[in-house]
């Protein structure tokens, strides 16, 4: 029990608190030639006192300058030298106690996020950075989850050495399989692939890797820091503040070349710890506690954020328009976005479309929590119940497609309607018209970072491994018929896997790497992946994000095991459908199955042998035989 947590949050809560303390400026350190202006909330403080340093590390401070406390409990430091490249942080009594913290609204750090760094944003620029921008949007959105680090790891992946797992691999171009140049490797093979988003697993400063190359060396990420800072372990150079920056722009930048639009996965839901700049600076404010002043742990890492805060709303939205602004970032993933609140992310999608137009960024996450969470001020969490009051621009992720196709995830045994439980076939239908919702709210996918891979999952339920094959290439078959967004986890295209480890969030590098000889080994598997993402492209009945838009497909055929479809194609925006008709089959049964088709005459485009060469150039009519585990995909002009 902490009763003085509680009684700090009680007064947070008063009107007369938010009345005379709620702030809408800018918050933290603007640095130019015309001077610096340090800016921190902090109404709860007794003294701040601003502390400069030389170095991000080490020694003791050059010199101390005492804060201004104005009105609405900010405090101010200004002056007319320019600080660009100071380090700093702040040193706080707040109830006669006295703590050391960086700066919640930092932009820049040095080594480990310990001390905040002034900087002038304008001399971290690539060159021709002006310029940048992402690339046209295509009929469809096909997204790709990568880790900075696992991305180019791998000897194998012929990336050079003093790149490898760094933002710079991003910028090096035409790499190939053991530098042989014979098989594409790097972002040529994901261009080739016909992905057009890049999801980044989190890339802004988190606390568990030690940036000096000691102790631990890999994680995901999904602890963070400094929220408004490009993590170091991945730069070449952590000590130096601007390095991370520079390097993490020229990454942006050679993605938006090479034709990809780039999302970031963030953690807005919770911190590494308590020992944060959020906590130092407003005790309790930025986090929940329940009645007896208890930390809320819905996200299970020990701590959650309290978005119904009116200044850690703020913080969030201010947070996630810095990225789209500075960095030129075209989409967020939420990571347990459930403990967000509905407010907020709708403030966030207003804010975004406000600025760069309706739907332009993309705005997705994962609409549950890890435990309950002690949410006050009425607010409700952006949750899949709650799917009606979010903005219908913002997506989750479908775990009902998910575990309807392959099994729960949680539940290793647990088979789906790919893998011998056929009586899942009720959800696979409704999964690809979005179970009636606007496909714009969803993410269709059958697997991620989280729990098993897809070739691990069926390893557990089916032994035999030609029996599995044909079950991996159906269970991509059925998510990427579903409406909604297309979301692919790194290397499922190449059978990836993590032999059996579900959660390798801290495992070796060697274990989560991207595996680039895979790419040779699964070469059908690769072409199949290919196929079906320019089918997909193809059947804009698909592609089609009106909230109608599950009138486009009706069911010609169910029966155990047994489900067949037909697409309405139509022309969306400038793309003109290359067939207006098109007929999905999905038979889960061992044996083959022979279907009448609809009326008229269909060309076979894809099956389960054909690997994206077309079955063959006949012309059916009346019935076709679907063999066992397999999908078909037919065309009518």
């Amino acid at each position: 029990m902490n009763k003085r947590a509680r009684e700090l949050k009680n007064y947070y809560l008063t009107k007369e608190f938010e009345d005379k303390y709620n702030y809408e400026g800018e918050l933290g350190v603007s640095s130019s030639e015309a001077g610096t202006v340090f800016k921190l909330w902090s109404p709860i403080a007794d003294k701040v006192d601003l502390r400069l340093f030389e170095n991000g590390t080490g020694g003791e401070p050059e010199v101390i300058f005492p804060m201004e406390k104005k009105a609405e409990g900010v405090w101010e430091y200004k002056t007319d030298k320019n600080l660009n490249g100071k380090y700093y942080d702040y040193l706080l009594i707040i109830e006669g106690k006295e703590s050391i913290s960086s700066d919640p609204y930092a932009k820049a750090c040095g080594l480990n996020g310990v001390r905040s760094m002034v900087i002038d944003l304008n001399e971290t620029n690539p060159n021709d950075w002006e310029n940048d921008k992402a690339p046209e949007r295509e009929v469809e959105d096909i997204i790709y989850e990568l880790h900075v680090k696992e991305f180019s790891y791998a000897k194998e992946g012929g990336f050079p050495e003093n790149v490898r797992g760094t933002y710079k691999a991003f910028s090096v171009d035409n790499t190939s399989l053991r530098n042989e140049g014979k098989i594409p490797t790097g972002l040529n093979y994901i261009k080739e692939l016909g992905v057009n988003y890049i999801q980044l697993m989190p890339v802004y400063d988190y606390a568990s890797v030690n940036e000096d190359g000691t102790g631990a060396q890999f994680n995901w990420g999904y602890d963070p820091l400094n929220y408004n800072i490009p993590d170091g372990s991945y730069s070449t150079d952590a000590a130096n503040g601007e390095v991370r920056i520079i390097e993490f722009k020229e990454m942006i930048q050679a993605l938006h070349k090479k034709g990809f639009r780039v999302i970031m996965d963030v953690v807005y839901n919770h911190t590494f710890d308590l020992d944060t700049s959020l906590q130092k600076t407003m005790p309790y404010y930025h986090y929940r506690i329940d009645e007896k002043g208890d930390l809320s742990n819905g996200s299970a890492c020990g701590n959650d954020i309290a978005s119904e805060m009116p200044m850690t709303e703020k913080y969030i939205i201010d947070s996630v328009l810095y990225w789209t602004e500075e960095y030129h970032i075209d989409g967020f993933r939420f990571d347990l976005m459930g403990l967000l609140t509905v407010d907020v992310m709708n403030k966030i999608q207003k804010a975004l479309d406000e600025k760069y137009g309706r739907g332009e960024k993309l705005i997705y996450g994962e609409p549950w929590s890890a435990e309950k969470s002690y949410i006050e001020k009425g607010a409700v969490g952006s949750y899949k119940k709650n799917i009606a009051k979010l903005d219908e621009y913002i997506g989750i992720f479908s775990d009902d497609i998910r575990d309807s196709i392959k099994g729960h995830v949680f539940y290793e045994d647990e088979a789906g309607f790919v893998n011998g439980d056929v009586n899942f076939i009720d959800d696979i239908e409704k999964g690809l018209t979005s179970f009636g919702l606007s496909p714009k709210h969803i993410i269709s996918y059958v697997s991620c970072h989280d729990n098993h891979t897809l070739w691990d999952k069926l390893s557990i339920t089916t032994k035999e491994v030609a029996k599995r094959l044909k079950q991996y290439k159906l269970a991509a078959a059925i998510y990427m018929s579903c409406q909604g967004r297309i979301f692919i986890y790194s290397g499922e295209e190449f059978l990836r896997t993590k032999n059996g480890e579900h959660n390798t969030f801290n495992m070796p590098i060697e274990l989560n790497r991207i595996d680039w000889k895979l790419v040779e080994e699964n070469k059908n598997m690769v072409e199949y992946y290919k196929a079906l993402i320019k089918l997909r492209k193809e059947f804009t009945g698909l592609c089609d994000k009106d909230s109608d838009a599950g009138k486009n497909i009706e069911t010609f055929i169910k029966k155990k095991g047994l489900l067949g479809v037909k697409v309405v194609n139509k022309k969306i925006g400038d793309v003109e459908p290359l067939y207006k008709e098109a007929v999905i089959i999905f038979n889960a049964n061992d044996e083959a199955v022979k279907v009448k088709l609809p009326e008229g005459e269909y060309k076979v485009l894809l099956d389960s042998d054909s690997f994206g060469k077309g079955a063959s150039d006949e012309v059916l009519t009346g019935e076709i035989e679907v063999q066992g585990s397999s999908a078909v995909f037919l065309g009518k002009k």
